[in-house]
C-alpha cells in the first residue's frame, strides 16, 4: 500500500506541475528556478500536511540538518526532473 501511495503522490505532483505549466508559461521558460522552488513546495506540503495526516503521525521538533536535507533532496530529485521533463515535452 505504501509503494502505491508513494507513486500516486509522485504522479499527482508531476500532473499538477504540468497542468500549471499550461497556464503559467514561465514554468516552462525557467525550469531551473521553478523546479527548485517546486521541489521546496513539495517538501513543505509533505512535511506540513501529508506526514501529520498519515499513520506515521510525524510531528516536530525537527532538526535543521534533516529539514535542509529533505529540501535539497526534493529540489534535485523531484523539482528539477519534473520541470525539465515538462519543458522537454511542452513544445
Amino acid at each position: 500500500m505504501g509503494v502505491l501511495l508513494h507513486f500516486f503522490i509522485a504522479t499527482s505532483v508531476t500532473a499538477l506541475y504540468y497542468a500549471a505549466s499550461r497556464k503559467l508559461r514561465f514554468l516552462v521558460e525557467h525550469p531551473l528556478v521553478c523546479g527548485l522552488f517546486y521541489g521546496m513546495a513539495v517538501e513543505s506540503v509533505m512535511n506540513l500536511i501529508v506526514l501529520p495526516l498519515s499513520a506515521l503521525h510525524a510531528r516536530g521538533p525537527y532538526e535543521l540538518k534533516d529539514l535542509l536535507l529533505g529540501y535539497v533532496v526534493h529540489m534535485t530529485v523531484i523539482g528539477l526532473p519534473v520541470a525539465y521533463t515538462v519543458r522537454r515535452f511542452a513544445k
